[in-house]
């Protein structure tokens, strides 16, 4: 029985699998969001994955429903709703598909993989011609409409051209080369001598020690496994954040809950040459942000890479702010031990948000 895309706003019309979203009574959910009633034995990092879980799982109850949905188009959900569409294919290159989804929502890829090449060069793709022929990421015009209802236009046109790109990614070479390239370069600078990192991973922190700002999928790379980046760049320009991968709830792995930066933003203004202070997003942000300023970037800057949006200098040395940035979550985690599938309630409670 054949499945077929439908617009969020249809969804609830009848029996509907959804993906990589939650809002909706649906007849099967598949992702990864925090609390989402996706089975238990179907769980995974992405929610494409758990999309290929259910494809190769001999009976899940809501399979059988035709009708699949998202409410919004990023690079995970996209292909996790294709690959309903289209199991055959997306079984014969499951491992290039996981790595595409990995890539996409965490940013994190081990380039030692011998597909992550071709999964850089597929994302790329799918990046490009969607701010090509639509809007990036949070990036929409002022329209009346939703981001579920715009996003059904994007889905529209990606679904049947992908398939062809995934057989044979040197068809999009067009498009997906410039952001290809960019990063590539930006990959060997991480692995170069020019670039140090410092793990803490009882806290979960990864300090990248890197002379200039960087894509994200090359910054996150060697990242893998911790939630928390601390990037210091030359001329003490700093960016701290929380990995997307504590707002799902993360399968293979336990994580420490978010905590709020109030104070710790707060300590760094006070160490700072005024009148510059330190902003920060709220725990529930996707990808919240620490970083120097006198206002808080909005949501299409946040999730651009570091390279595209400014960075001011501070003055504080980059081993004070290590330092002081240690401090703070050794204070914060003190007692809490990892652990998988926490609520945003708990998280809140942990940092005294409630």
């Amino acid at each position: 029985m054949a499945h077929y895309f439908v617009p969020f706003a249809e969804a609830k019309q009848q029996p509907t699998i959804l993906v990589d979203s939650t809002g909706l009574q649906a007849a099967l959910v598949l992702a990864h969001w925090r609390g989402a009633a996706t089975p238990v034995a179907l769980r995974d990092d992405t929610s494409s994955g758990s999309v290929l879980r259910a494809l190769r799982a001999l009976h899940t109850p809501g399979m059988e429903a035709q009708a699949v949905s998202a409410n919004h188009f990023d690079v995970d959900g996209f292909v996790g709703v294709w690959s309903l569409l289209n199991p055959a294919l997306a079984l014969r290159h499951e491992p290039l598909l996981r790595l595409v989804a990995t890539l996409g929502d965490f940013r994190e890829l081990d380039w030692a993989d011998p597909l992550a090449d071709d999964a850089l060069k597929l994302v790329c793709w799918l990046n490009a011609k969607e701010k090509d022929l639509f809007y990036p990421p949070f990036g929409a015009p002022a329209l009346r409409r939703s981001e579920a209802e715009a996003s059904a236009e994007k889905f529209a046109w990606f679904l049947p051209a992908f398939g062809e790109i995934l057989k044979n990614p040197e068809l999009g070479r067009a498009a997906w080369e410039p952001e290809y390239a960019r990063v590539r370069r930006a990959i060997e600078v991480m692995q170069s001598p020019a670039t140090r990192l410092v793990r803490y991973p009882e806290l979960g922190l990864v300090v990248v020690h890197t002379p200039e700002p960087l894509p994200y999928y090359a910054l996150f790379g060697p990242t893998s496994g911790l939630d928390i980046v601390l990037s210091c760049y030359n001329g003490q320009r700093y960016e701290l954040e929380y990995k997307y991968t504590t707002w799902i709830d993360l399968e293979s792995r336990p994580t420490l809950p978010r905590l709020p930066l109030n104070d710790l933003a707060s300590r760094l203004s006070s160490l700072e040459k005024p009148p510059s202070t330190w902003v920060f997003d709220a725990i529930t942000d996707t990808g919240p942000l620490l970083r120097l300023g006198g206002k808080k970037l909005s949501k299409a800057q946040r999730y651009a890479d570091p390279d595209q949006r400014p960075i001011e200098q501070s003055s504080i040395p980059a081993e004070v702010l290590e330092k002081e940035v240690v401090t703070f979550f050794r204070k914060g985690y003190a007692g809490i031990t990892p652990r998988r599938y926490w609520t945003w309630a708990e998280m809140k409670a942990v940092g005294g948000l409630v």
